[in-house]
């Protein structure tokens, strides 16, 4: 058994583990429709994603890096990425929740703008109510 290999395995094991556990925790904000809350670990998620893409590729080019570890922590590694996989999968739909609840906020607002913007052409009974045509809206942070 190779004494790298191990150490590799058992760090990889800690990183997706650490990952899994933010992502969760992000899910779990997105849920509960509190998107601001997942914006506290966006930094360290996506160093750790960045880390564990450039890792897994590593291992997926050499295999070899980690067959030296002992069965057992292998075995572990891969119900961490199972794990893993099935955050990802929970967390790709919350945030297509998100993303289409945000559309529909900004469509109504944008609809609502337009609504406002009714002008009159005329009075009398040819007069029609003309709607200004849509524009598009920014937001910042602090609207």
């Amino acid at each position: 058994m190779s004494q790298a290999a191990s150490e590799r395995v058992d760090a990889l094991i800690t990183l997706t583990e650490r990952l899994t556990d933010l992502i969760s925790q992000e899910c779990r904000a997105f849920e509960a429709r509190r998107p601001q809350d997942a914006a506290k670990t966006i930094e360290e998620t996506s160093q750790l994603a960045n880390a564990y893409r450039h890792e897994s590729g590593r291992i997926r080019a050499n295999k070899a890096l980690i067959e030296g570890a002992p069965l057992e922590r292998r075995l572990t590694l891969i119900r961490a990425t199972e794990a893993f996989d099935a955050v990802l999968a929970r967390h790709g739909r919350a945030l297509e929740a998100a993303k289409i609840v945000t559309e529909g906020i900004v469509r109504a607002i944008a609809d609502e703008v337009v609504a406002q913007r009714n002008t009159g052409a005329g009075y009398g009974p040819a007069a029609s109510s003309v709607a200004a045509p849509a524009t598009a809206i920014t937001l910042n942070k602090s609207a």
